[in-house]
C-alpha cells in the first residue's frame, strides 16, 4: 500500500490522530460514566449492589450486540463515516441515559455506547491504514490510544464537579455535548486512501472494467480477487487457529478484568475498600493520570523490545498489584497508589496490543482476524459482570469476587497471550510455510 500511504501528508496524520484520540476520549467519557456514576444510580433505583451489577451485566449484552454492527459499517459506508457514526452514537448513548425511566429503558438506551466501545476499532483500522509502515508507528497509536485513561479521567473528574449541582442525569447529558462537536470535526476529515481506491476498484469491477480495477489494486496494494476474500475459517486455519483462540482468549479474560477495575471502578472501590464515592472518584482521577503514562510507556516499549513480551509482562504485573490492592490495607495511599498501578498494567498495554493484533495476522486476514479477537471485548465484559454478581449473590465479599473476576482473570490474559504468534521486531509476521488450509 505504499502509493496509497506516501499521499497522506503529515499535517492530515496529526489532524486525523487527533480528532481520532478526541474522538475516543469521549467514547470512553460515555462507555466509563455509566460505571462510575452506578453507585448514584442503583440508590435513585433501589437496587442492591448485586442488582446495580446484574444490570450492569445486561448493559454489556446489549453493548455487544450494537458493536457487532460497526465491523460491516467499516467495509461498507467508509472509515470516516464509521468514525462519525460511532462518535455519533456514544454522544446519543449519553443524552438519552439523562431520561432513564428504569431498568428496562435504561439497558436498552446504554446498549448503544456499544459504539463508543466499537470506536477504538475504528481507529485502528483507519489509522492503520493512514499511517502505513511509519517507524514509530506504535508510539504514534498509543497517544491516540491514550484517550482510554484520559476519558476515564475526564468522566470521574467532571463527575466529581458536576454531581453535586446537578445530579447524575444531567451529568449523562453534559457528556453528549463535546462527542457531537468532535462529530463535526470528523466530518471534514479525508477518507481513508486505502478504502478510497477499494471502492474505486470495486465500482471500477462492477463496470466489467476488470483490467483497469487489477492495475489500480495492484497500485494500492489491494487483493481483490474473488479468491482472496477473508473468510472467518482463515483465521481457524491450522497455522493461524491456536494464535486466533490464544488472542481472542487474552481479550475476553482482559475485559473480564476491564469490566471490575475499570468500569466498575468506583463499586469495587467502595464496597473492598470501604472509600467514600467522593474518595473513590479522587482515586479514579488519579490512577488514571497514571494510567495515560501507561499506555506511552507501552507504545514507546512497543517499538523498541516486543510488543508481544511488553503486553504479557504488563498484564503480570497488573494482575500483581491489583491483587495487591484488594488484599492490602485500605488507607488511602496505599489504594490509590496500587490501583494506579493496576490501571498502569491493565490498561497500558492495549498501546501495544493493537497494533501487534494487525502485525500478527497474514495481509490477507489482517482485518479479520484482529476483528474475531476484539469483538471478545463485550463477552468478557459479559462474563466478568456475570461472574461478579453471581459471587456477591451467593454471599462472597467484594474483595474475594473482585480478586476472582478480576485479578485471576488478568493473570489468565497474560498466560493465554503466551500461546499467541511471536512477530519480528520489524513488525512482519514470521513466515508460516506450513500453513495448511491459509490461501497465501
Amino acid at each position: 500500500m505504499s502509493g496509497t500511504e506516501a499521499a497522506v501528508p503529515p499535517r492530515t496524520l496529526l489532524k486525523v490522530s487527533l480528532v481520532c484520540f478526541l474522538a475516543w476520549v469521549f467514547s470512553v467519557y460515555d462507555y466509563t460514566l455509566f460505571g462510575t456514576l452506578l453507585p448514584k444510580i442503583a440508590e435513585e433505583f433501589g437496587w442492591s449492589t448485586a442488582t446495580a451489577t446484574n444490570i450492569a451485566t445486561l448493559v454489556t449484552v446489549g453493548t455487544f450486540v450494537v458493536a457487532l454492527a460497526v465491523g460491516p459499517l467499516l467495509d461498507r459506508v467508509g472509515r470516516k463515516r464509521a468514525l462519525v457514526i460511532t462518535i455519533v452514537g456514544a454522544g446519543l448513548s449519553s443524552g438519552f441515559t439523562g431520561l432513564a425511566a428504569g431498568a428496562v429503558s435504561l439497558v436498552f438506551i446504554r446498549a448503544f455506547s456499544g459504539f463508543g466501545y466499537s470506536e477504538e476499532l475504528v481507529n485502528t483500522v483507519y489509522l492503520n491504514e493512514l499511517y502505513g509502515k511509519a517507524r514509530r508507528r506504535g508510539f504514534m497509536y498509543s497517544f491516540v490510544q491514550s484517550g482510554w485513561p484520559v476519558g476515564a479521567l475526564v468522566a470521574a473528574g467532571l463527575t466529581a464537579v458536576l454531581l453535586p449541582v446537578v445530579g447524575w442525569r444531567w451529568c449523562f447529558v453534559i457528556a453528549m455535548v463535546p462527542s457531537i462537536l468532535v462529530a463535526l470535526l470528523a466530518t471534514r476529515l479525508p477518507e481513508s486512501p486505502v478504502f478510497v481506491a477499494l471502492s474505486r476498484v470495486r465500482a471500477l469491477r462492477a463496470e466489467g472494467k476488470t483490467e483497469q480495477a487489477d492495475a489500480l489494486a495492484a497500485e494500492a496494494g489491494l487483493e481483490l480477487g474473488a479468491a482472496n476474500k477473508a473468510r472467518l475459517r482463515d483465521v481457524f486455519a491450522p497455522g493461524l487457529r491456536g494464535h486466533t483462540v490464544c488472542l481472542s482468549l487474552a481479550w475476553l479474560f482482559n475485559w473480564m478484568a476491564i469490566q471490575v477495575f475499570s468500569v466498575l471502578g468506583t463499586t469495587v472501590l467502595t464496597e473492598a475498600k470501604h472509600v467514600s464515592f467522593d474518595n473513590a472518584l479522587l482515586v479514579l482521577v488519579l490512577a488514571n493520570a497514571v494510567g495515560f503514562a501507561g499506555y506511552l510507556f507501552h507504545g514507546w516499549l512497543g517499538d523498541r523490545v516486543n510488543r508481544r513480551t511488553v503486553i504479557i509482562i504488563g498484564w503480570l504485573l497488573g494482575a500483581v498489584c491489583s491483587a495487591a490492592m484488594l488484599l492490602g490495607p485500605a488507607s488511602e495511599g496505599f489504594v490509590i497508589a496500587f490501583y494506579a498501578l493496576s490501571l498502569f498494567f491493565l490498561n497500558g498495554p492495549y498501546s501495544a496490543l493493537l497494533y501487534y493484533m494487525g502485525e500478527s495476522f497474514p495481509a490477507q486476514v489482517r482485518g479479520l482476524g484482529p476483528n474475531v479477537a476484539h469483538t471478545m471485548g463485550p463477552v468478557g465484559a459479559i462474563l466478568g459482570s456475570l461472574l461478579l454478581t453471581g459471587l456477591l449473590s451467593a454471599g462472597a465479599g467484594m474483595i474475594t469476587a473482585a480478586l476472582v473476576t478480576g485479578s485471576a482473570c488478568l493473570l489468565a490474559s497474560g498466560l493465554a497471550m503466551l500461546g499467541t504468534r511471536r512477530v519480528e521486531q520489524a513488525g512482519e509476521p514470521l513466515p508460516t510455510p506450513t500453513d495448511e488450509g491459509l490461501r497465501i
